[in-house]
């Protein structure tokens, strides 16, 4: 799966979270080049920002939904 080419309305939490542990898996097996280990952070950083955003939308929501 490469979500470099997915747009946002293509991605869910879900996604980012499992592109994320491959990333991880790729970049623990140490086979990549230095490029492709820096390319492979840098989605990882994106994925991360995109999670940490959903999480933050989420908690919102639940917080307004309890004070009702």
């Amino acid at each position: 799966m490469n979500n470099e080419k997915m747009t946002n309305e293509d991605m869910t939490y879900e996604k980012a979270i499992s592109r994320l542990e491959e990333i991880v898996a790729l970049l623990e097996k140490n086979e990549a080049t230095l490029d492709e280990s820096i390319k492979l952070y840098e989605e990882g950083t994106r994925l991360t920002l995109f999670c940490s955003e959903r999480l933050a939308e989420a908690q919102q929501k639940i917080t307004e939904l309890t004070k009702e």
